[in-house]
């Protein structure tokens, strides 16, 4: 959500920030339902005035025995004006949020103009094992533990079941995200709810404009999309102590999504799924310590691929593709043999006060009585079943068998290897 504020003290420069994502000039329709609302209320309040003013006139008419009947008849009339005024207040300003919670972020000023042509790549990890190989569902179909058959007879496409030590490989990969962020990283783990109410998806940006995206219940609740949602929405309707940000939580949950709009893409194999697991790390801090926290952010999701010995590159996202609550973001790209190019595998975003302001998060410097908003970040750290992915193509033999990464073998039971007759 944007401060009306700053859309009145430079509209010029707010616009020029959606031009600057692809998106159409904002501000004279905002400003316009604002300056009504504010004449309106201004005449409101005028409103009110009078009628304080002219009830105790009647209080004194009536003292010397006079009529106040003409009193008592503008009183009736502002009292009916000042309801229709006041609905009209209460229109206003859901139509003012209803145009505004449209709007996507402003980026921030180092973030690159264009469109996905124009992300740039800002460093490289590891040198690929492959230049080239089997892509992940033919290993696993091979190895006979990833069946997508059995999942289209119970759900339809876009799922998977996975089984055996392949099912093991996966659950591995998340304790040992969860392990790594919450022991070495800072993070606190969290079990959160998975479905979750209107104003939760609303507070992180999905709703009102990305509703299609997601998967509702016949009773009202969203399934989470990421476990970005609930993680975030912890500190809604909070003030927070300065003192004791940031606060960095993480939780592994099961994710949804209706993957509208992507007919085509990706429809064999487990890149783009109906339902995934994914390891979710979010922070909440002070504006001043966004930008370093969103880099210390960045860091732990790239550890956990140097830990897999996965190579990987982080791109710096241009203004056109990024989010829609995001100032700026990175996207971690891990290297996928089977496809011969880097894939994202992790997305970490700065949102600023974006998020806060939706969810009216704020907090207060020590001996300071003003409050401001908190900054928002999240990341995936990582995808579970982009991960698995990784794995399979990274580590597969040449006799189909793959080699389990050193620092999942304590997960697996010692297991070194999963082998054909697994």
């Amino acid at each position: 959500m944007h401060d009306l504020k700053v859309i009145r003290d430079d509209p010029a420069a707010f616009d020029a920030g959606l031009a600057r994502r692809g998106f159409p000039a904002s501000s004279a329709a905002v400003l316009d339902l604002d300056a009504k609302r504010r004449a309106g209320q201004g005449r409101l309040q005028e409103m009110q005035a009078r009628r304080n003013d002219a009830s105790r006139e009647i209080g004194q008419v009536k003292a010397k025995g006079g009529n106040a009947d003409a009193l008592l008849a503008e009183v009736a009339t502002l009292k009916t004006d000042i309801q229709a005024a006041e609905e009209a207040d209460r229109s206003f300003a859901a139509e003012i949020e209803a145009l505004v919670s449209a709007i996507p972020n402003i980026p921030a000023a180092e973030v690159q103009e264009g469109g996905e042509e124009a992300n740039r790549e800002i460093r490289r990890w590891g040198t690929p094992r492959l230049a080239e190989g089997a892509q992940h569902f033919e290993i696993g179909e091979k190895l006979g533990l990833m069946d997508f058959e059995a999942a289209a007879r119970i759900s339809g496409a876009r799922f998977v079941v996975l089984k055996g030590k392949l099912a093991r490989l996966e659950r591995a990969l998340g304790q040992f995200m969860l392990d790594l962020h919450t022991t070495e990283n800072g993070y606190t783990e969290i079990a959160p709810p998975i479905l979750v109410r209107d104003q939760a998806v609303f507070g992180t940006g999905q709703l009102p404009k990305f509703a299609e995206d997601l998967f509702r219940t016949t009773n009202g609740f969203w399934l989470v999309p990421t476990a970005e949602v609930p993680l975030t929405n912890l500190v809604r309707e909070q003030i927070l102590d300065e003192a004791k940000l940031p606060i960095r939580v993480t939780a592994l949950t099961p994710c949804f999504r209706s993957e509208a709009g992507s007919a085509g893409r990706d429809t064999r194999g487990m890149i783009r799924q109906h339902q995934f697991n994914k390891v979710e790390l979010v922070s909440v801090c002070s504006p001043d310590q966004s930008a370093a926290e969103h880099e210390r952010m960045t860091n732990c999701a790239e550890e956990v691929l140097r830990r897999l010995d996965l190579p990987y590159r982080v791109v710096q996202l241009a203004a056109g593709d990024m989010g829609f609550s995001a100032v700026k973001t990175y996207d971690l790209e891990v290297w996928l043999p089977g496809q011969k190019t880097f894939r994202e595998i992790s997305s970490c975003s700065n949102c600023g006060d974006f998020q806060a302001r939706r969810m009216e998060a704020r907090c207060r410097a020590a001996g300071v009585k003003a409050t401001r908003p908190v900054h928002t970040l999240n990341g995936s750290g990582l995808a579970v079943g982009r991960t698995l992915i990784a794995v399979l193509e990274n580590y597969v033999r040449p006799d189909g068998s793959v080699e389990i990464p050193a620092v999942l073998r304590p997960y697996m039971g010692g297991l070194e290897a999963i082998d054909l007759d697994a």
